[in-house]
């Protein structure tokens, strides 16, 4: 059962190292920034360097030079995932003592021929810890969870039902399991991230309910996608140009369904977050998963008309 929000939130914006941040980065660093700010909470940012092929040099310290660049600042200290690995053992450490956990050495392969999802192959074999994944028994699916924006969201039951990876083969700890460790230690109440990450969501909810911890509230924005695929650092989304933070800030707000005044756009960054803290109202959001963006270049972004 999610928990109602608390009068104060703690929120959090948790980028990867992988690249710059973009538009689509932006809509959820803002989301998350305004539904803290305006019940006068916390914001906090955390660096998931969590997957050290993906990362790039210098990419955590543009993230944040961006983001101070755009008037969003953080409360506290930025944690990063690279330092936090003797937590993440730990809990792992406690559930193989209690056999909560197994190794598992099904390739991808193997398990896209049985269907996609793993069907338990290597739960009760005993198999050795060398080159092999860790995967939670999970005796307590979630099949489903309430979004603060897209209402009630079902996942197929083999989905949920599937024993997931907590650390895996390569020696990395599992982005669910790590995500879920940080957001418990640092209060999280509120979950604010793009729709990409619903169907996640009931495996982390399932890591909540095992830990003992409580749950936060979830909250989904919808994605800025362009010819039908996310803006993401992988698909080479125009990074945002500091240098027109007050064009960029007044397009995530207009894609956000806040209508901020024409007045504004280009505006100071802080005078624009001013406005939009003191107007901020979710339930004029988009509640689509996806929205299409039309843009010519990485100055310009225009959210189409909604139907």
């Amino acid at each position: 059962m999610n928990h109602p929000a608390p009068d104060r939130n703690i929120g959090r914006f948790a980028p990867s190292p992988s690249g710059p941040l973009h538009f689509g980065s932006l809509i959820a660093a803002l989301g998350s920034y305004l539904q803290a700010r305006v019940s006068h909470g916390r914001w906090l940012v955390r660096i998931e360097d969590l997957d050290p092929p993906r990362e790039i040099p210098g990419a955590a310290d543009d993230i944040l030079r961006t983001l101070e660049a755009f008037g969003l600042h953080w409360d506290g200290e930025v944690v990063y995932q690279s330092r936090r690995h003797a937590h993440y053992q730990a809990v792992l450490d406690d559930w193989a003592g209690r056999g909560l956990s197994y190794n598992c050495h099904c390739t991808r392969r193997m398990i896209g021929a049985a269907g996609g999802f793993y069907n338990g192959h290597c739960r009760e074999l005993g198999l050795p810890a060398a080159g092999a994944a860790v995967r939670l028994k999970l005796h307590q699916p979630v099949y489903g969870f309430e979004d603060r924006l897209q209402g009630p969201v079902v996942v197929s039951r083999a989905l949920a039902e599937e024993d997931f990876i907590v650390h895996r083969r390569d020696g990395l700890y599992a982005y669910n399991l790590a995500v879920v460790i940080d957001d418990r230690d640092a209060g999280i109440t509120e979950v604010v991230r793009g729709a990409d990450l619903l169907e996640p969501t009931v495996r982390q909810i399932a890591l909540y309910r095992l830990l003992g911890a409580p749950e936060p509230g979830w909250l989904h924005l919808p994605l800025a996608v362009q010819a039908g695929s996310k803006l993401s650092k992988q698909n080479h989304a125009p990074p945002l140009d500091k240098t027109r933070a007050g064009d960029h800030l007044w397009q995530a707000l207009a894609f956000l369904g806040q209508q901020p005044p024409a007045e504004l756009k280009g505006a100071d960054c802080h005078q624009l977050l001013h406005w939009a803290i003191a107007h901020w109202r979710l339930e004029k959001v988009p509640s689509c998963p996806q929205i299409e963006l039309n843009y010519a270049d990485s100055s310009h972004f225009q959210r189409p008309a909604l139907s």
